[in-house]
């Protein structure tokens, strides 16, 4: 196959224009709404779902924190749906770039981070330098401190942003040498075509996972902050 294996990461357009926006307002259109008093089996599970998440990340956070419990679950829907629909064929990830994944996580990170340092100024220093530090390390230790503060976002986007790509990229080859093995040996096609579906049914998991581990990540800035 001569096309390029970076080809389904780049940017799609429509006549020119970058149609990611339009790919990124595209799953909240698939969330099931009720108009009824009573809700069907879907409409109850999603519910269940929600609030099972929900519970899970504010149990830790006192009543400032879980101001954020909206925008967290949303978070946590909004990577989860869209990560999922990157594993459709012919379809774009949004997660694979980096900028769009930075663009998340710098502004929860600086609002948690300043949030921190508006309510517990203290506590957020006392960070920077560890209780009981010989004096000769103070210097050295608040500057890892403070780089170890300020790359959290990006680690948070990398590894979303790597997660994402490797599993795309590894589905890409499989399917390649599953076609290209088509013609040549059918039982070695069968047991690479086995393993193709083993790798989607990991990767719905780990779309699945990503989504809990960004906004999991998150959700502990904030508990460290408020």
């Amino acid at each position: 196959m001569n096309e390029n294996l970076f080809a389904s990461f780049i940017a799609p357009t429509i006549l020119g224009l970058p149609a990611a926006v339009l790919i990124i307002l595209f799953p909240p259109l698939l969330i099931p709404t009720s108009k009824y008093l009573t809700n069907n089996r879907l409409i109850t599970t999603q519910q269940w779902l929600i609030k099972l998440t929900s519970k899970q990340m504010m149990t830790m956070h006192n009543t400032k924190g879980r101001t954020w419990s909206l925008m967290l679950v949303s978070l946590i829907i909004f990577i989860a749906t869209t990560n999922l629909l990157g594993l459709l064929p012919h379809s774009f990830t949004p997660t694979t770039q980096l900028s769009m994944n930075l663009a998340m996580a710098i502004p929860l990170w600086a609002g948690a981070v300043i949030m921190g340092f508006r309510s517990k100024i203290k506590n957020a220093l006392a960070h920077f330098l560890p209780q009981g530090t010989p004096t000769p390390l103070i210097p050295m230790l608040v500057i890892i401190e403070t780089i170890s503060l300020l790359i959290q976002p990006m680690a948070l986007a990398v590894r979303l942003t790597a997660n994402i790509t490797a599993g795309h990229l590894l589905m890409h080859l499989i399917g390649s040498a599953t076609l290209a093995m088509s013609t040549i040996n059918l039982p070695s096609t069968l047991i690479i075509f086995t393993i193709l579906i083993l790798l989607t049914i990991l990767e719905i998991a780990v779309a699945l996972i990503q989504a809990y581990v960004f906004t999991l990540l998150v959700s502990l800035y904030l508990h460290d902050n408020t």
